[in-house]
Parts: C-alpha cells; sequence; structure tokens
C-alpha cells in the first residue's frame, strides 16, 4: 500500500502495535543522524482531508523513512477518542474548544498553536438551481438545508453565524463532520448545505459556492498540537513543524484556508 493513504483508528492502532513489537520506543521518531523516521500518527479534522493529504506525502519524501497514518474525523470525535487513550502523535482541531478537551486533560505536550483559519459558505447543486444569494435564502420554506451538528465545529459556526444573523431554519439533517454536510448537497438529498469553504473548493465542479458576509461573525481558528503520549515524539515535533513551515502553509492556503 502507498505510504500516506488514510486510514481508521484500527489501522492506525495496529500501525503502532506494530512498531512497539519490532522493538520502537517512545523516541522511535529519531534516527542515529538526528532526524526522523517511522509512524507519525495525525488525528485531524475532517475539513483538513485534501491537505494534509498533500502535506502528508511532502513530508514523507522531506523525510525518508517515515510513513504519516491519518485519521480524519470531526474534531469533536476525535478530541474524544484521544481522550480514551487511542495512540496519536498529533491532534489537528477545527476549533480551539475541541483541543480544550485536550489540553485540559493534560494530552498537549505544550502550547497548541492556531495554523490556520476558515470560514464558512453556502454550498449549493451546481449552476445554483434554487437561486440561494445569501444566508437568508436558507430560511425559505421547502428548502432542504444540512448542518453539521453544533457539537463539531462547522456545526458550532453555522449556529454562531445563523444567530448573529437572526436567521432561523430547521435543517433536514445534522451531520457529524463538514464532509457529510457537503456528501448531502453533492448527492442531491438537500438543497444546500453550511461547509468550509475549504471543502467547497475542494468539491470542484460538484457544487457550486455561495459567499455570504455574515460568515465573518464565526471564522474558526485552527490549533495544532503534539501530543502527551505521542508513540513518536521527534515525528509529531517535526510534522508540526513542516504544516506550520512555508510550503506546508502554501498548501494550505491554495486549499482556501486563511493565515492564522
Amino acid at each position: 500500500m502507498r505510504a500516506g493513504v488514510v486510514r481508521t483508528v484500527a489501522v492506525a492502532v495496529a500501525a503502532t502495535l506494530a512498531l512497539a513489537a519490532c522493538g520502537g520506543s517512545r523516541d522511535a521518531g529519531g534516527s542515529a543522524g538526528g532526524g526522523v523516521t517511522g509512524t507519525v500518527t495525525v488525528f485531524a479534522a475532517a475539513s483538513l482531508t485534501e491537505s494534509f493529504t498533500r502535506i502528508g506525502r511532502d513530508f514523507e519524501t522531506a523525510n525518508p523513512g517515515t510513513t504519516v497514518v491519518f485519521n480524519f474525523a470531526g474534531s469533536s470525535a476525535l478530541a474524544t477518542q484521544i481522550a480514551e487513550g487511542a495512540p496519536a502523535d498529533v491532534f489537528a482541531s477545527a476549533s480551539p474548544r475541541n483541543m480544550a478537551t485536550v489540553t485540559e486533560a493534560g494530552g498537549a505536550d505544550g502550547e497548541p498553536a492556531v495554523f490556520v483559519r476558515n470560514q464558512l459558505v453556502v454550498a449549493v447543486a451546481p449552476g445554483n438551481p434554487e437561486g440561494v444569494r445569501g444566508l437568508a435564502d436558507l430560511a425559505r420554506p421547502g428548502l432542504k438545508v444540512a448542518l453539521c451538528a453544533e457539537q463539531v465545529p462547522c456545526g458550532a459556526a453555522a449556529r454562531t453565524t445563523l444567530d448573529a444573523a437572526r436567521v432561523t431554519l430547521t435543517p433536514v439533517t445534522l451531520e457529524q463532520d463538514v464532509k457529510g454536510a457537503l456528501s448531502k448537497v453533492r448527492l442531491g438529498e438537500v438543497d444546500a448545505a453550511l461547509v468550509y469553504r475549504t471543502d467547497a473548493r475542494a468539491a470542484g465542479a460538484d457544487v457550486t459556492t455561495v459567499e455570504f458576509a455574515e460568515s465573518a461573525q464565526a471564522v474558526n481558528d485552527y490549533p495544532i498540537a503534539v501530543l502527551t503520549d505521542a508513540p513518536n515524539p521527534a515525528g509529531a515535533r517535526a510534522f508540526v513543524a513542516y504544516v506550520r513551515s512555508a510550503p506546508g502553509q502554501a498548501v494550505l492556503t491554495e486549499a482556501g484556508f486563511q493565515a492564522p
């Protein structure tokens, strides 16, 4: 299997156990030459899927002997998994609130750093057949709208934005991450969804994006941290540094993320 592919938590656990069976230790990330090697397990918000997958490949190229394994999901679910002991080296959250779940339990090695920001847009079917022009249009009778559940960052941002704009709507579905909300539009199951700009951009021609001024009311900060119990702390630190480096930031900017 090609290195850097997205794998599930179960695979990440298996990879960690395999390293241990080969004699790896907590400091397995360091090599004799002072570089990094081994598996780096990264738990990252679903909205980072495309950009982090690319960054993971670039990191592996820059650090021969490393393999980056990703677990992408809603930030709240990832924080819970980390708190319950899932083995991971790095956590990249789509909001400080979910990162706080980890830091308050002593799960972060050092202060998390905000590395990008993201903003909401409305995603609609190609060509915008329902003629959605702004946030208020989502409250039109008969318009089917998908939102993220409020415990995940895209849902919390949507609620903040809707409340600030005094727009009341009843979504037909509440999804557990932004990819789920976007997929409802792509499959034609809803007319519109509030999603991150980066996810709408990644969907390409599958959706049309509608920007709205009220999104400035709820811009999400994305913090990243090395985890206290990281099986590969050297690799974790190197990966975080790469994300914050010029090459890593260039990938994120191209995806539509904003500088912190």
